[in-house]
């Protein structure tokens, strides 16, 4: 009991600054190893061929939907019950815990054998031409076999973290990191795995973080995951849908934009154009991931304190992540603006894939700033369990925006179309988010 008591204040007395800067430090450097390793295939893929770089950029909207399955079941289970237990509802946590683990283990062994079983369809749906289909089904294949892992990883790391156990999650989420980037230039150049080794090296990693996670849970004041706390009920699957639809909507949208983005290069460039905007595409996921790192040691900030009724807390939290958060995308923003052609060139020295690249990358990078607000704010009303509030500021990105200006955008200008529809979209998204968190922070001030 004490040992809960000793959380609670914690997490409710600590001054807020100081108690996100010390749950973020943790989730910055784990989003960051994992968008290293993310980016890590495509880096050592570029040395093959320009055909393989697009191949995995292809199947990244694949990898996007298996992601957004892990988030949906992580953020559902994660934001309830760390309201419950600053609400003093243990039990409660408790059975949340265990019952959206055991709903993304399901959710995994579907995707895997439906994935494997329709892949060569899968394949054509997500663009893969001629040249690059041996190379796409090679690398989705196996990527599939690791859906199960991929999902369990996503779903413990955030609990962890929204129980205060930033630090369990980050070592989890680094050993998996570390052994991808081991495996990857060990297998594609080394063994001349190629796209094969790619694959191999990504879904070791997450079997290994998985293992490490499933192992850090079991440590210290963590909930235990256990078979008879599984309750896959009513009231358990609704309150996971009203907390993790947001992360569905806006990793699932992040996969169907992807795809269509993907369409619209080849439809108007070549395997080039889809390699450059391919490139574009984790770089931009790699910046982003720092943010995002910060504003999820925001989160069980927020959802601990609104649950124990210090909105106060929350408040003061929100507006310091998005001030902070402006500063670093700006400077960060200003850095890929310089440099793009050298950023896009050091995965792929093809001429034709710094064109497109350098282009995307600068009018990303010239409004990446206003993603802080966009981001924070989808995070803090998911964390209040505002799930529609939160479901539209998840989508606007990638979805509300994106996939109108994607449709509209290349049959006005072409390839450059392509190329702004990511800017034109988080512009708009802005407008969009701040009204939405105006309308929250005004009743917690009240």
């Amino acid at each position: 009991m004490k040992k809960t008591q000793d959380r609670f204040e914690y997490m409710t007395t600590t001054p807020v600054p100081k108690l996100i800067t010390t749950l973020a430090i943790p989730t910055i450097i784990s989003m960051l190893v994992t968008g290293i390793y993310n980016t890590a295939d495509t880096f050592f893929v570029g040395k093959i061929s320009t055909q393989a770089t697009a191949a995995v950029g292809l199947v990244f909207p694949v990898m996007a939907i298996i992601q957004a399955l892990g988030f949906f079941c992580g953020h559902g289970s994660g934001n309830y019950l760390s309201r419950m237990l600053g609400a003093g509802k243990k039990d409660e946590a408790n059975n949340m815990a265990s019952t959206g683990f055991a709903l993304s283990l399901i959710l995994g062994v579907i995707v895997a054998v439906v994935g494997i079983a329709l892949s060569p369809h899968i394949a054509k749906v997500i663009g893969a031409t001629d040249s690059t289909m041996e190379d796409t089904l090679s690398y989705m294949r196996i990527i599939m076999l690791g859906a199960p892992f991929m999902m369990g990883q996503f779903v413990i790391n955030n609990q962890l973290r929204f129980q205060g156990s930033a630090m369990f999650a980050m070592i989890g989420l680094m050993c998996g990191a570390v052994i991808n980037i081991v495996l990857d230039p060990l297998l594609i150049l080394t063994f001349d795995m190629k796209v094969k080794g790619a694959a191999i090296a990504t879904v070791s990693g997450q079997i290994a973080s998985f293992i490490v996670l499933l192992i850090g849970s079991r440590r210290g004041e963590n909930i235990r995951l256990a078979i008879h706390n599984i309750h896959i009920n009513g009231h358990y699957l609704y309150e996971i849908l009203n907390g993790g639809i947001p992360s569905l909507f806006r990793q699932g949208l992040a996969a169907v934009a992807t795809m269509l983005l993907n369409h619209a290069a080849g439809d108007l460039g070549s395997d080039a154009a889809i390699a450059g905007m391919s490139v574009v595409t984790r770089v931009m996921m790699l910046v982003c991931s720092a943010l995002i790192g910060f504003g999820q040691g925001y989160q069980p900030v927020c959802s601990f304190n609104y649950g124990a009724n210090l909105k106060k807390r929350v408040r003061e939290g929100y507006f310091f992540c998005v001030k902070y958060g402006t500063i670093f995308l700006f400077v960060v923003g200003a850095l890929c603006f310089a440099f793009a052609p050298q950023i896009v060139g050091w995965f792929r020295d093809d001429p034709d894939v710094i064109a497109v690249g350098k282009v995307a990358l600068r009018c990303q990078a010239a409004v990446l700033f206003l993603n802080a607000t966009t981001i924070i704010t989808n995070m803090m009303l998911q964390s209040i369990g505002k799930g529609f509030k939160a479901s539209v500021t998840a989508s606007a990105r990638n979805g509300i925006f994106f996939i109108p200006l994607i449709l509209i955008l290349p049959k006005a200008f072409g390839l450059l179309g392509v190329e702004i529809t990511q800017s034109c979209a988080d512009v708009l998204s802005l407008f969009l988010s701040v009204p939405l968190a105006i309308s929250e922070l005004k009743k917690m001030k009240e």
